[in-house]
């Protein structure tokens, strides 16, 4: 369990997809999320599930201050928010249209 404040330290943000480039070999989508101030990369293993062309454009939940890391030689600044079924990751989605950068709470 964590505390109320654990949970406030959790930066989460809408952002819209600009571009997605599939990584060969691997399930794994580059994409570059628009967050209304910036744009970060974000790489992601969601290529199993989902085509490049079809993420273009969509809103998407990232986690945004979590700590940088290298994946296959590419910074990967963040993190989406997927929920899991039997064929793999499910991309959590606003159910509205809202702007890039809006903070989740």
């Amino acid at each position: 369990m964590i505390t109320i404040e654990d949970f406030q330290k959790i930066d989460l943000r809408v952002g819209k997809i600009e571009q997605a480039d599939k990584i060969n070999k691997t399930k794994l989508i580059k994409l570059i999320v628009n967050l209304g101030n910036e744009k970060r990369t974000i790489v992601a293993g969601i290529g199993n599930r989902y085509e490049p062309e079809e993420l273009l454009g969509q809103l998407i939940v990232i986690i945004v201050n979590l700590q940088p890391k290298e994946i296959k030689g590419i910074k990967s600044e963040g993190m989406i928010l997927a929920a899991e079924d039997e064929k793999g990751p499910v991309i959590v989605v606003p159910l509205e249209q809202v702007k890039a950068g809006t903070r989740v709470r």
